[in-house]
């Protein structure tokens, strides 16, 4: 039985940034706090904590802590620099570039509205830590849309900046573009100012398709993720849709036996979130079988 691993799989490049500034962090001072999961992923999670890394969430953030505090590459909204700063908080700012030149974008295009009235869409998941930092950059005033029934939020009488969470698929992006579209122009009065900016990430956007054509070259696909991974929720469906023998797994303990039962290709692949060395780990247990 042939076990390939998928070579677009593992981490994105914010991810192994942030996972790399952590590693040279602890092991220096073989302690440090991460406000929130570093990574939506337990297994990486776990090693982090055996080397020193602790969690907090923006609660401790008043504390007296005694290390410095790492911001994931997710970003925060301003209100956590501001508190961090209020409380002496000695801070590791290891926000992703991309994400970062993201909230200046729509941090720009607030300002901009907020001048005639406009407003801030971003289509993605509420509770996402990369949508709080962004609805940050706009004092929590965006308009945040996880499917087409929070359309209605929207007054198609004013003007409209549309942003897209980074993780986000292209085709549901442009499904929510035209229904937005459809809206405005619903309307008896002219079509307000609409402008749309397509922020999705393009090493996140350009795996999609070399996904699929992974997993047509191998009967059996098992996509590691963390199970609170939106990306990973994102690709899994993607494997599913495109081969029917593809499975979930966290770790080595989700593996079944029975699935590789007269199997000859086994192709194994994973979220932005999950680490190489992971499916380096369950590629070679699953060569034992």
């Amino acid at each position: 039985m042939k076990v390939s691993i998928d070579p677009f799989a593992g981490f994105c490049f914010g991810v192994e940034r942030a996972i790399e500034i952590a590693d040279d962090e602890l092991k220096q001072n073989n302690k440090l706090y991460c406000l929130g999961e570093i990574v939506h992923n337990e297994v990486e999670i776990h090693r982090l904590e055996n080397a020193g890394l602790s969690t907090i969430d923006s609660k401790e953030l008043h504390l007296s802590l005694d290390s410095k505090v790492l911001f994931r590459a997710h970003g925060e909204p301003p209100s956590t620099y501001e508190k961090a700063l209020k409380n002496e908080i000695k801070i590791i700012d290891a926000t992703c570039p991309i994400v970062l030149k993201f909230q200046q974008k729509v941090k720009k295009a607030w300002d901009e509205m907020k001048l005639v009235n406009g407003q801030i869409v971003i289509f993605g998941k509420a509770n996402h830590p990369e949508v709080i930092g962004l609805n940050g950059q706009t004092d929590n005033n965006a308009i945040l849309v996880e499917d087409k029934k929070d359309l209605e939020k929207i007054d198609p009488n004013l003007p409209v900046r549309l942003f897209v969470q980074t993780t986000k698929s292209k085709n549901e992006y442009d499904k929510i573009v035209t229904l937005i579209m459809q809206k405005l122009k619903s309307t008896d009065h002219m079509v307000p100012d609409f402008k749309y900016y397509n922020t999705i990430c393009r090493q996140v956007s350009q795996r999609i398709p070399k996904l699929i054509k992974f997993c047509l070259e191998n009967e059996v696909i098992i996509f590691i993720s963390g199970k609170n991974s939106s990306n990973g929720s994102q690709l899994f469906s993607v494997c599913k849709s495109e081969n029917n023998k593809s499975y979930f797994i966290s770790n080595e303990n989700d593996i079944k036996p029975d699935w590789f039962i007269a199997t000859k290709s086994v192709g194994i692949s994973g979220a932005t979130s999950t680490p190489v060395w992971l499916m380096k780990k369950i590629a070679d247990q699953i060569s034992n079988y």
